[in-house]
């Protein structure tokens, strides 16, 4: 059964945000609260929460999971900016971005691109998902909270914790967090291609 952990959109009580990160540090599978969507997070050190997330969304190994971090520090440590995609991605963050870019030697190889080495790595402007990824210390490894035989995440927390108590360990509960998902921005090649428009304004990566 699912631990319910029902937090304050705005103002997460820190307790709360540490009951779940001890989960995530246990090797937990959580849903969370994004700036885009609901979506599932484990820890990047997790040995079974990439796989838990495969079999709920029905996903073939070749999923690209998002690397969710706390700030832009902790970003550079994943992947590798040139000086203008620095400045542009800085400007976008926080935010409903997901930026794919080359992978550092930080990012397990199971996580990255088999051919491009990219992976794909986001700063959320939602105060829980910050509180939870500064708690934890270390990157959420992520993907959108949908379900196989649904086009939009689900929204509400307790209708998530019907649906998922028995595969899922903990939902944390923030409210309504909308079912727009993050635009994605592919910088690999030099220059950005917009792969997804979503809900961050895609003009200023066109």
């Amino acid at each position: 059964m699912a631990r319910y952990v029902d937090v304050h959109p705005q103002d997460p009580q820190p307790r709360s945000i540490a009951q779940v990160v001890q989960m995530l540090r246990d090797d937990a599978l959580v849903v969370y609260p994004t700036d885009s969507s609901y979506a599932f997070g484990c820890s990047l050190d997790s040995h079974t929460g990439a796989d838990r997330i495969r079999r709920i969304r029905h996903l073939d190994d070749k999923h690209h999971f998002t690397l969710v971090c706390a700030d832009f520090a902790q970003l550079g440590q994943f992947v590798q900016l040139d000086n203008v995609a620095f400045r542009a991605i800085k400007a976008a963050t926080p935010g409903p971005y997901t930026f794919v870019l080359p992978a550092t030697k930080e990012v397990p190889r199971r996580f990255a691109h088999a051919k491009k080495k990219t992976v794909g790595v986001r700063i959320p402007a939602h105060p829980v998902a910050q509180a939870l990824v500064r708690e934890l210390g270390t990157p959420l490894l992520s993907s959108t909270l949908l379900s196989p035989d649904s086009d939009e995440p689900l929204t509400d927390g307790w209708q998530i914790k019907e649906e998922l108590d028995a595969v899922v360990d903990a939902v944390v509960d923030a409210g309504d967090c909308g079912t727009v998902p993050t635009t994605v921005v592919e910088w690999s090649g030099g220059a950005p291609t917009v792969l997804r428009v979503g809900l961050g304004d895609p003009s200023r990566f066109e």
